[in-house]
């Protein structure tokens, strides 16, 4: 198989970039479904054909699961106002995914200052 083009990468890199601060003012603005709370858009991968795009989200309020439905059941919607904004000629179909990340890295916080605080204690 043949090696990408570095502007071929650099390409798919910007339109997923886009893509991303798109959909964060798409679902702020116009998505009124109430399972939906303040959803953060952290990353999106978009295949190389720009058939699919994952959307990585996270949640600051509201249920990550009901929240992942609800996205998924208004991807239709959103991509629609992708066409809109974007100038591509193939919008992706979304496919969204809740991201622990956040939650994993606050867990690691906590068990970092736990163990700095008990050390802090022996010493």
């Amino acid at each position: 198989m043949p090696a990408r083009k570095p502007s071929t990468v650099n390409r798919s890199f910007k339109v997923a970039d886009q893509i991303q601060r798109d959909l964060t003012e798409l679902i702020a603005r116009e998505l009124k479904d109430p399972r939906v709370g303040m959803v953060t858009v952290q990353s999106v991968e978009v295949t190389p054909d720009y058939a699919h795009a994952k959307v990585f989200f996270s949640v600051l309020v509201g249920d990550p699961v009901a929240c992942e439905l609800a996205l998924n059941q208004a991807a239709g919607f959103l991509r629609n106002g992708l066409f809109k904004r974007l100038h591509i000629h193939t919008v992706p179909t979304l496919h969204f995914l809740f991201d622990r990340t956040p939650e994993r890295a606050a867990d690691m916080n906590a068990l970092i200052a736990k163990a700095v605080s008990s050390r802090a204690k022996d010493d």
